[in-house]
């Protein structure tokens, strides 16, 4: 008996990432190869974004996705989240020029809250909630904080792209593949701040540092070159992170779903690992039949735990800037 569809919403459909996200979902790189699903998107409702939505779902049709039951096109939540199993939050307001992050945080704080609102009151009881737009970390507490309905477990945001670009690096570094890279952990903001956790990640099962023999290059090249990795794209192309950040979501939601998976995601931090109480923090969770759980056993030595001071000390100010809007 073939599986019954899941309803899956993505906001900001009609942007870089969505356009680089959609042909994935709908191909079954995301849910399995023998789940259908059903696609509802959100974009602004003004005609500009709406008109190349249907552009968008017209391409979908044309590609003939076997798993692709369905699209619902919309400019309102209520209806994008309505019986949602999945919400993949990707619109976001960028930063504009000249714009301070405080504002940001604020303007991205109302997107969020309303969104937040909307999914706890129309979305499936098991309905699950993945945050890109950017700030993530701060944008899914927003969002959580709205729900009365959904447990805070329901709500992640999106480290794993720091992940991907740290596994990458290392494994260029040491000449190796990139399957040999495992147990780095992302730990912190989605942001320079972030701490790419080399002290436990592994090279061929042998401690990275150990293989890759230069301390200096890890501390002082390794982490701002993947802090600052989305920066050197922009500069190099002259647009954001696309086809990286929806490849990082097909990952952090295909990990979600499977069981046994050990992977970066950010999460409300519940003080451990000397997070703060109340921030949403990345760091190592492994995924369970019906959720996941934060792996707590990695021991952090005087440096990580320096670094993972900067990051928290980030996020408690954003938590600051916007407690006005919480709930």
């Amino acid at each position: 008996m073939s599986k019954k569809p899941i309803r899956v919403a993505v906001t900001g459909a009609a942007g870089n990432i969505g356009y680089a996200l959609l042909f994935r979902i709908a191909s079954g790189a995301m849910f399995g190869a023998d789940q259908p699903l059903i696609l509802q998107l959100l974009e602004i409702p003004v005609e500009g974004p709406q008109k190349a939505l249907k552009g968008v779902a017209m391409e979908l049709e044309d590609c003939a996705f076997p798993l692709l039951q369905d699209m619902v096109l919309t400019g309102e939540a209520d209806v994008a989240f309505k019986d949602v199993n999945w919400a993949l939050l990707v619109g976001s307001k960028p930063r504009g020029p000249g714009m301070e992050r405080a504002d940001l945080l604020k303007d991205n704080g109302k997107i969020f809250i309303a969104q937040g609102q909307s999914i706890d009151r129309v979305a499936a009881d098991d309905a699950r909630v993945a945050v890109v737009g950017n700030p993530c970390n701060t944008n899914v507490m927003i969002a959580a904080s709205q729900a009365k309905r959904l447990s805070p477990d329901r709500f992640t945001a999106m480290v794993r792209l720091d992940e991907n670009r740290g596994r990458a690096q290392l494994a260029k570094k040491a000449g190796v593949d990139i399957g040999e890279v495992s147990e780095l952990f992302i730990y912190g903001n989605h942001s320079p701040t972030m701490f790419a956790d080399f002290t436990h990640a592994k090279i061929g099962g042998k401690p990275a540092a150990e293989v890759i023999g230069d301390e200096a290059w890890l501390k002082n090249d390794y982490l701002p070159t993947v802090g600052k990795r989305g920066a050197a794209i922009i500069e190099a192309r002259g647009q954001s992170s696309a086809a990286s950040a929806a490849n990082a979501l097909v990952d952090h939601v295909r990990d979600l779903v499977t069981p046994g998976k050990i992977h970066s995601v950010a999460v409300n931090s519940e003080g451990r690992y000397g997070f703060a109480e109340g921030v949403w923090a990345g760091m190592p969770v492994k995924s369970t039949a019906n959720g996941y759980e934060v792996l707590t056993s990695y021991e952090m030595d005087d440096f990580a735990k320096s670094k993972i001071a900067l990051t928290n000390d980030e996020l408690v100010g954003e938590r600051d800037t916007v407690k006005d809007m919480l709930a």
